[in-house]
């Protein structure tokens, strides 16, 4: 009888122990909170956050993007160095922060009572809905409630959020909505909103505030008309964060006014970002600009034509030294501030023209050694013009998506083209093959359409 309870007993024993060092163990995490105590003393704090044209994407690879932005600056006015991680999906946020792998998401989650249960919401509450996204030019007739959309075409890709939006708001009223899916899977909703703002298609949806920042590029579409309630959002961090959770909201009431949130929101959701879209400029007795002889100067150290240089610098600039984009990128060339430094050049100098144009040459010169396998010099120039563009980790990326679908990774025209404009898309840019996120793609493909265009009808006008 003594021996058959030893195995029972020994049981009990190694049980009472498991439960006593995991109650140690979550006593351990309790007691041991990753705070803000605990970033300062190391001196750092990681962040997690999503790929988007809103939240965070690298542009002539250097990282922006409006959250990116704020924490960026809460990471300064704490003294902490910001590492960044990107999750795979919105799930993922929240399972990163739980897991330690990140101090706070710095995107905006949906505020619901079971996340509440599970973490701390802090920073700015945000509101948002979806939009309908209508042209507003001159003799447009712009819709003013939801009940006005019964017999209108309104264009969605299919099996997304603004599709499944649309198929319920008609189930409301009742019928009567044209849902057109966009059965194509190379158009994204940045190009639905491009073709209303081309009046190619009447109407679309969209996140308000992917509509707002579109808006920067098409002065005349209208995103006035909610299609959805709104939500709460706001930023979040573990429970057993109180004093990091604290610091943020005291941050973001911005009482030591420096208004942070004012000069960032105004970057991303209201200055202009259209690009120069004028008419070729005239060319007179072959003379392009005030500067045509530093480009001649400076077109020597590429082996380039110097109306190639000289179509950059009207793309970047339209020949204005003093120019400063809504990026920061300055000077003739569009030279980003920190490319510069790396270069030894203030963002001052990038004012000289000379010191400009030098400067871009030695940034072409330098992205074009990085396509050696691409033995065609005009394809060479097209990839070179791209990474300059958008930097020269998007069009990696766009060489391994084309290969990954059985186009040409060193050809420009319909093959590496068409990835480059596709990096604005989710199922592109969270592809495993791509290192850099998310691009505003169509950009860099009308970049170098443009600037190829503009050079040959320089070179036309000043060679005859």
């Amino acid at each position: 009888m003594y021996k058959k309870c030893i195995p029972f007993l020994l049981f009990l024993f190694l049980l009472g122990s498991c439960y006593s060092n995991k109650q140690g163990k979550e006593e351990d995490i309790d007691t041991h909170p990753v705070d803000l105590t605990q970033l300062k003393e190391k001196g750092e704090i990681t962040a997690v956050t999503l790929y988007s044209s809103t939240s965070y994407f690298q542009y002539k690879m250097q990282p922006m993007g409006y959250e990116y932005d704020l924490i960026n600056d809460f990471a300064k006015s704490e003294g902490l160095k910001l590492n960044i991680k990107v999750a795979e999906n919105a799930t993922r946020l929240i399972e990163m922060l739980e897991a330690g792998e990140a101090d706070v998401v710095a995107y905006p989650i949906q505020i619901t009572n079971k996340l509440k249960q599970e973490v701390l919401f802090c920073g700015r509450e945000e509101q948002s809905s979806q939009v309908l996204v209508q042209r507003a030019n001159k003799g447009d007739t712009i819709l003013t409630d939801v009940t006005q959309l019964i017999g209108k075409d309104i264009y969605v890709k299919p099996n997304t959020k603004y599709s499944e939006r649309l198929h319920n708001l008609d189930v409301e009223l009742g019928g009567g909505i044209n849902i057109k899916d966009i059965e194509k899977d190379t158009v994204t909703t940045e190009d639905l909103i491009e073709m209303v703002s081309k009046g190619q298609i009447p109407y679309t949806i969209s996140d308000d505030n992917t509509a707002r920042l579109n808006k920067t590029y098409y002065w005349n579409i209208n995103i006035n008309l909610k299609v959805s309630f709104m939500q709460r959002s706001a930023w979040a961090v573990r429970k057993n964060s109180p004093e990091l959770a604290k610091a943020i909201n005291e941050w973001a009431s911005d009482k030591s006014g420096s208004f942070t949130f004012k000069a960032v929101t105004k970057r991303y959701f209201e200055l202009s970002k259209e690009p120069f879209r004028a008419e070729l400029p005239e060319v007179k007795n072959g003379h392009i600009s005030p500067y045509d002889q530093l480009f001649r100067k400076h077109a020597a150290n590429i082996g380039w034509d110097w109306q190639l240089l000289a179509s950059i610098a009207y793309q970047e600039s339209r020949f204005n030294p003093s120019v400063v984009s809504w990026a920061g990128a300055e000077g003739l060339m569009g030279i980003m501030p920190n490319t510069a430094k790396a270069l030894g050049v203030t963002p001052h100098e990038l004012k000289n023209p000379e010191i400009g144009i030098r400067t871009g040459v030695d940034c072409l010169r330098r992205f074009r050694q990085g396509f050696s396998s691409i033995k065609d010099p005009q394809e060479k120039l097209k990839f070179t013009l791209a990474s300059y563009n958008a930097g020269i980790g998007h069009v990696y990326d766009a060489q391994r998506l084309a290969e990954k679908y059985g186009k040409d990774p060193n050809k420009w025209d319909g093959n590496v083209a068409e990835y480059v404009r596709l990096k604005s898309d989710p199922q592109y840019y969270n592809d495993p093959v791509c290192k850099h996120g998310y691009l505003r793609g169509s950009e860099t493909y009308n970049y170098v359409q443009e600037v190829m265009q503009r050079y040959k009808y320089y070179k036309e006008k000043t060679n005859s």
